[in-house]
């Protein structure tokens, strides 16, 4: 390091050649000394030395100076010998703050300083717990923290231990934050100090409800049952019959609502039903948001029925049934939907298997009814209405007969055929039915196990044989399980193990870790990712009965896909109906059949080579985490890349022309990919698979889904077009993993080149000259602004490590706004209609030096300017990186 230092400066460095010289970030006592010898000898700066060494506010000119070089080694040594040479740093801080001119980056970095170099003192006294003058710096620290950014809390927090300050100095703080609109800094201060218990819950949480910042309030109820149970009661309320969340609106003027369609009834009851479910609390407690579900649950079910034609009656009543129950509400929306799906006689047709009373029915849907049971007590027509045939020569057969279908409810059964499938070297289909859930809190517990081996398949009563719990049959059910799942030189064959090992855990604690027991297992749904049919057939996605998942892969491989009828039915009654029986046999046993014949003939497959089981314990209770090897993190199924097996890695694309379509639930991958540089267009809530696989066709995008009708779309798009993405990874975790999967090359030229909000990656530069005239113009002046909102920000301000190459500066090749371009300045509207989005730009960050640009986004008006987020991008992406593009 050079020890030239500027006039001006606190403290000149010591000379290379002095002993003393050093990392003085890494070496406290070398910093002291530095500053003691700097200040004795009259080199701390031009002019007096008392003054420059001891004055806050000179220190913190001396580092603004240097602030734009971005030099961190330089800077820290500056700041640690400031704060050495300082009589009360704490105090010297809060002057800073107070009374300096610095940009919000700047102070959140020297509070950081400080509260290391506090931290890497032995021997500075520090503040006195409980001291007058702590209390002093804790009223004044408070004072701060009100027009302070939320980057200074956690340092200010730490260095002036208000942890243990006076509760109703902190709770008073807080009421000022709140009556400021400060309703996320009020919240995250007091979870930061443990205030959440003292303060109410409903006045705390729901300006942050309303403007969609759920999961900051379940943050601040975490780890406090009682506050919980009230959040849950309070959203639970806003689920019942009839409400307007616009009423809650009305009651809170002063806060700008965002996103109030996420708290519609429906999508608010997923929310309350998963938060019952994270939190082990009764489920009493949400009636209204159960309702909700059973409403959606009965909607779908009716699709099911009356639309896909999928269900047949005797499942839809035994489930509707169980569903309606004794609610008078669900059951007028049942009959709602009876009559829209059909007439009178549909209606009374639907309802012959259903308890519901008579009086509450319609005078003609009752009379129907009466006349249709009148009818078949007489036996002279039976029922008016029959299921059509189906045409079972077009699903998979199974090809044994009835009597090598065993169902073992006793432990005498078990024993007698049990050690059948426990053959070494044997190879078993293993499937789990259980009752379905939909979208019901709980986990799904299995009803019954299937195993298949070659020639026969045991179906296991769970239900029957572990009754009494503890008693023999249990215990004779679990060591046969234990020793089957765990037998190396047992292949056990499944498709979605991760969720038939999860509902084996539920209904016995003694398969709890059953994921990590497993030994000798393959998983058909991974190997499934990597098959390709030599003719590249397309199946018939678009209808809505298309096979799906182990029906799809059954098609593919055996010519004709499964039955699946019967999956939606009632597996925890008793007796099973024989088309359930059938139907649990088919699922187990065409695992054999297609293993067989992949291995077969891997190559018409484009597998790789044969497939071998796991002899490890690798099957893995999340779902789809199970990997084959070479799988990347984050993407389920591997191999996805375009081309064809065995050619290779994927060909590079640049970021700039990648181009992918998101559902929904990718929001987050969304934005992190467009600030790469990569063209991403997200659905509509409201739109489904169809549409993906449409905009994929027409603009020609990759696909990337989080759901379900992943199968569905590979076989729409194309071979390589689409990926299923893990959802249970972080964002920057599922951005990289795709990038790596498609072979992307990034530039620092992609970076920030498309606006994260519309997609746009047409911006105009905005003189900071015009932009404060802007500014006026529209009623808002300099000043403090907005703190801490750096959301927008893009550029180079770093802090800590991974900053952009030291010469790289961002600059987008775009011309200048001129008053020409604008239609209006009151609104600052641009030529094309779009609207600046000026109430996003805090007003202070106008003051910060240089003359750095503003970019507006032409699409939607969004503003940007310099900040953290380019270094915090680099750090993130480094290994994926390439240089500067032109």
């Amino acid at each position: 390091m050079s020890s030239e230092v500027p006039a001006g400066d606190i403290a000149a460095a010591p000379p290379a050649s002095d002993p003393a010289a050093g990392d003085l970030a890494s070496d406290p006592a070398a910093c002291d000394l530095a500053a003691t010898r700097d200040l004795a000898t009259g080199n701390a700066a031009d002019g007096d030395p008392a003054t420059a060494g001891r004055d806050p506010l000179w220190l913190l000119q001396v580092l603004q100076s240097r602030w734009p070089t971005k030099e961190q080694q330089q800077l820290r040594e500056e700041a640690w010998r400031g704060f050495a040479a300082l009589d009360n740093p704490p105090a010297g801080l809060l002057d800073m703050l107070e009374r300096g001119q610095a940009g919000h980056s700047l102070q959140a970095w020297v509070a950081c300083e400080l509260q290391r170099w506090l931290q890497a003192q032995p021997l500075y006294p520090g503040l006195a717990p409980g001291s007058a003058q702590l209390r002093q710096l804790q009223v004044r620290v408070l004072g701060v923290l009100t027009g302070s950014p939320l980057s200074l809390t956690e340092p200010l927090v730490s260095i002036f231990q208000l942890q243990n300050a006076d509760r109703s100095l902190l709770l008073d703080h807080v009421d000022q934050l709140y009556d400021h609109g400060k309703f996320k800094e009020a919240a995250l201060l007091s979870m930061k100090l443990q205030l959440q218990p003292e303060l109410d819950l409903e006045k705390m949480a729901v300006p942050l409800l309303l403007q969609n910042k759920t999961s900051l309030v379940e943050r601040y109820v975490g780890g406090f049952p009682e506050l919980q149970r009230q959040l849950l009661v309070l959203l639970d309320s806003w689920c019942r019959p009839g409400f307007s969340i616009h009423e809650v609106v009305r009651k809170f003027p002063r806060v700008t609502a965002t996103k109030l369609e996420m708290l519609s009834p429906k999508l608010l009851s997923r929310q309350v039903m998963r938060l019952l479910e994270q939190s082990a609390l009764e489920g009493d407690l949400c009636p209204n948001a159960s309702k909700q579900q059973r409403l959606g649950t009965l909607k779908y079910l009716c699709y099911k029925r009356f639309v896909e034609r999928s269900l047949s009656q005797e499942n839809w009543a035994d489930l509707v049934q169980d569903l309606v129950g004794q609610s008078k509400w669900l059951q007028d929306q049942l009959l709602r939907l009876l009559t829209a799906h059909g007439g009178v006689a549909r209606t009374a047709q639907s309802l012959q298997d259903l308890s519901l009373p008579e009086e509450q029915l319609p005078a003609t849907v009752a009379k129907e009814l009466s006349r249709l049971r009148l009818q078949e007590r007489m036996g002279q027509a039976g029922r008016s209405f029959k299921e059509p045939e189906k045409d079972r020569s077009s699903y998979y057969q199974l090809p044994l007969s009835r009597e090598h279908i065993h169902l073992v409810a006793t432990t005498e059964d078990l024993a007698r055929l049990g050690p059948r499938l426990l053959q070494p070297g044997g190879v078993v289909g293993l499937d789990l039915e259980w009752r379905p859930l939909f979208r019901m809190a709980g986990r799904p517990c299995a009803s019954l196990a299937q195993l298949a081996v070659e020639g026969c398949v045991l179906l296991l009563d769970l239900h029957t044989l572990a009754r009494p719990p503890g008693g023999q049959g249990a215990q004779a059910l679990s060591q046969f399980l234990g020793q089957l799942l765990s037998d190396p030189s047992i292949t056990k064959l499944g498709y979605g193990m991760a969720g038939d090992l999860k509902s084996l855990s539920t209904f016995c604690t003694d398969f709890t870790n059953a994921g990590q027991q497993m030994q000798g297992s393959l998983d058909l749904q991974s190997v499934h990712g990597q098959v390709r049919l030599a003719d590249q057939r397309t199946w018939a996605v678009d209808e809505a009965r298309a096979p799906r998942g182990l029906s799809l892969l059954v098609q593919q491989v055996l010519g004709k896909p499964l039955d699946k009828a019967q999956q939606l039915s009632n597996w925890d009654r008793r007796p099973l109906r024989e088309e359930q029986l059938l139907y649990a046999a088919t699922d187990a046993y065409c695992l054999l059949e297609v293993y067989k014949a992949l291995c077969r003939d891997p190559a018409y497959f484009h597998l790789a080579k044969s497939l071998t089981p796991s002899r490890g314990a690798r099957c893995s209770m999340r779902a789809g985490a199970q990997r084959l090897p070479g799988q990347q993190e984050g993407l389920a199924p591997p191999q996805q890349v375009p081309g064809a097996a065995g050619s290779g890695a994927a060909p590079q694309v640049s970021a700039r022309d990648f181009r992918v379509v998101c559902d929904n639930m990718l929001q987050g991958l969304a934005r992190s990919l467009r600030c790469l540089g990569v063209n991403v267009c997200v659905l509509d809530s409201g739109d489904d698979h169809r549409r993906a696989a449409e905009v994929a066709r027409q603009e020609e995008r990759v696909v990337l889904t989080s759901g379900l009708p992943y199968h569905k779309l590979r076989a729409q798009v194309g071979t390589g077009r689409c990926l299923l993405v893990d959802c249970s990874l972080k964002v920057r975790e599922q951005a990289r993993a795709v990038l790596k999967h498609f072979n992307v090359r990034v530039t620092l030229a992609d970076l920030f080149s498309r606006c994260q909000v519309c997609n746009c990656d047409q911006y105009l530069k905005v003189s900071k000259d015009m932009m404060k005239h802007l500014l006026q113009l529209n009623g808002r002046q300099e000043g403090p602004g907005i703190p801490g909102d750096e959301e927008a920000a893009l550029s180079r301000d770093g802090q800590g490590t991974g900053l952009a190459p030291q010469n790289y500066i961002y600059d987008r090749p775009c011309r200048w706004l001129e008053t020409a371009d604008l239609q209006s300045t009151s609104p600052a509207t641009l030529g094309n209609g779009t609207q600046l989005q000026l109430s996003g730009v805090p007003a202070g960050v106008l003051r910060r030096p240089g003359q750095w640009p503003f970019y507006c986004c032409l699409g939607c008006g969004k503003v940007f300017w310099e900040g953290s987020h380019l270094s915090r991008l680099t750090a993130q992406f480094r290994e994926l990186l390439g240089g500067p593009s032109p």
